[in-house]
């Protein structure tokens, strides 16, 4: 059996069988694919709370173990082993999540890039070492990084890497796909009012008994130029925030965020945090990561155009400055 950290909120129940309008709530949270994962929802009773919080997050290292490029054993980096040009047939879940990448790569001329692993890995150095890294092997690292050198082939469910020591990141929209996974969890055993979180990756159904919704702060500038927490209530939607507000390296006086352009091989310094409202975490959080390489103008056209609801705050030269796409109305 799991250790949970666990809180209920009693709500007085009666003699009668529970709806879910009167059920307690539980709220859990565990360490999974290297963030803390968080199941909040309202269950008959403790005893089913802790089964249904169990499956949830089986289901999410499940996923980690197919998704990771920490983890050696991995689906993921046993494809990036194979050599060149082999076809290779996936699990249902990474030929999914590849495609979807794949799509938003080419909807995005490639800013959106699962391929940038190699890039990826320098960086991560470099920010321990706290110094940029070095030239000659970024160079090298560059060649490896490319979607085009991705092919997929649906019939068969195969993936095949186009170069030799390619290693793919799906930074950018696993933690999303979990969230959704751990969400269908809690629907398939009755959970109809639930909040599951990885990091800034949001997921939520009904609201909680007695609210409008689900309480999520973002960060929002008032009319003097604040930046501030503000305050919304969503249900049955997603929500997830990229930018380099938490995770960034300052090397020679410049701030790198952790988030790295694949067509530069550098980490971003636009000081840019991304905000998106959707339907699924998938969905919520590779736009916000595709949309922060975009930059502040493309990325605003691509939302726009896409009619996502999108906030984005832009934190550098000086006055932090907030633009929200049409969509976002709802949150105005």
């Amino acid at each position: 059996m799991r250790v949970f950290l666990l809180f209920t909120l009693l709500l007085g129940l009666g003699c009668h069988t529970p709806r879910d309008t009167d059920w307690p709530r539980f709220e859990y949270v565990e360490p999974e694919m290297g963030i803390d994962f968080y199941l909040k929802f309202h269950a008959p009773n403790r005893t089913e709370a802790e089964r249904i919080a169990n499956l949830a997050y089986d289901r999410v290292e499940e996923l980690n173990l197919i998704f990771s490029d920490y983890h050696p054993p991995s689906e993921l980096n046993r494809l990036c082993r194979q050599p060149a040009g082999t076809e290779v047939r996936v699990s249902a879940e990474l030929f999914d999540v590849l495609q979807r990448a794949q799509t938003l790569a080419r909807e995005t001329n490639g800013a959106f890039d699962i391929t940038t692993g190699p890039v990826n890995r320098l960086w991560r150095v470099a920010r321990r070492q706290q110094r940029l890294p070095d030239p000659d092997a970024l160079k090298e690292a560059i060649k490896r990084v490319g979607h085009r050198h991705i092919k997929l082939n649906p019939e068969r469910r195969t993936i095949t890497l186009a170069v030799d020591n390619m290693q793919l990141d799906l930074g950018g929209i696993a933690k999303g796909y979990a969230v959704d996974e751990a969400m269908k969890v809690l629907r398939s055993e009755g959970i109809h009012r639930a909040y599951v979180a990885a990091d800034s990756d949001v997921l939520t159904s009904r609201p909680p008994i007695g609210k409008s919704g689900w309480e999520i702060r973002v960060a929002s500038v008032d009319r003097f130029g604040n930046v501030y927490p503000r305050t919304i209530y969503l249900k049955h939607q997603a929500l997830s925030t990229s930018g380099d507000m938490q995770q960034f390296v300052e090397i020679a006086d410049r701030r790198y965020s952790h988030i790295v352009d694949p067509r530069t091989g550098l980490g971003l310094t636009s000081r840019l945090q991304v905000t998106v409202v959707a339907g699924s975490s998938t969905t919520a959080d590779s736009r916000a990561t595709a949309i922060c390489v975009l930059g502040k103008n493309a990325g605003f056209d691509f939302a726009k155009r896409k009619r996502l609801q999108a906030n984005l705050l832009e934190l550098a030269d000086g006055k932090p400055k907030a633009t929200t796409t049409p969509a976002w109305r709802i949150w105005k």
